[in-house]
């Protein structure tokens, strides 16, 4: 592995992350599969969750194809640098991960079954990377926007490792943490994969179902 690539690999501490920009990355367009605002106010019964799971293009089409999923956006979270172009992310000097908020309905689908599609929609054992794409942008990581959810996050990743395990796959490195800011990624980025049919998808998931149920709810 060269320098460049190790780099990528290796968290960048907070004081030498990028200073970015107070200005947000403005989002112009209504979900381009389902035709509903990506952006708040969302109806009050629905819930947010937020994913890594690699690239993002292909990680946001596994979940506007959950009935009751309501909608997504891609974005960026979990590091340091406010409001982050895209290029700045691919760079690791801003410890974000590329990520996927759902906004859901729990009475319709529940979190546990979401989290079910993000354990099998990719690979949560690779550490900073997701098959051929490298670096802190793709690490697997749950963003947890209450203590329920981080119960049941953790439960479920317990639950998963058993069958991983079984399966002569290694310890999973999903990274548990509660979901802090929240960063739109450009237009182009949103359903990119419903814009573009044949563009690049690098996720594969580990072929290991996950149980859903572990922690009774």
């Amino acid at each position: 592995m060269g320098l460049f690539s190790r780099m990528k690999v290796r968290m960048i501490e907070p004081e030498h992350a990028l200073s970015g920009r107070a200005e947000a990355i403005q989002v112009t367009a209504p979900h381009f599969v389902l035709g509903t605002p990506i952006e708040p106010p969302f109806p009050e019964q629905m819930e947010l969750a937020l994913f890594g799971m690699g690239c993002f293009w292909g990680a946001e089409k596994t979940f506007w194809q959950i009935d009751g999923g309501g909608v997504d956006a891609v974005g960026y979270a979990g590091g340091y640098t406010p409001h982050p172009t895209y290029e700045e992310v691919c760079s690791a000097r801003t410890g974000h991960n590329e990520v996927v908020r759902v906004v859901f309905d729990p009475a319709v689908v529940s979190y546990e079954t979401i989290l079910a599609a993000f354990w099998e929609g990719h690979d949560p054992t690779q550490g900073m990377r997701q098959g051929n794409d490298v670096g802190t942008q793709y690490r697997s990581g749950v963003y947890t926007y209450s203590e329920e959810q981080r119960a049941i996050a953790e439960a479920s990743r317990d639950a998963y490792q058993e069958p991983l395990t079984a399966a002569g796959l290694g310890e999973i490195t999903t990274e548990i943490e509660p979901a802090g800011e929240f960063y739109y990624a450009e237009d182009y980025h949103q359903q990119y994969l419903a814009k573009v049919p044949n563009g690049y998808c690098g996720l594969g998931g580990t072929g290991v179902s996950c149980p859903v149920g572990v922690a009774g709810a």
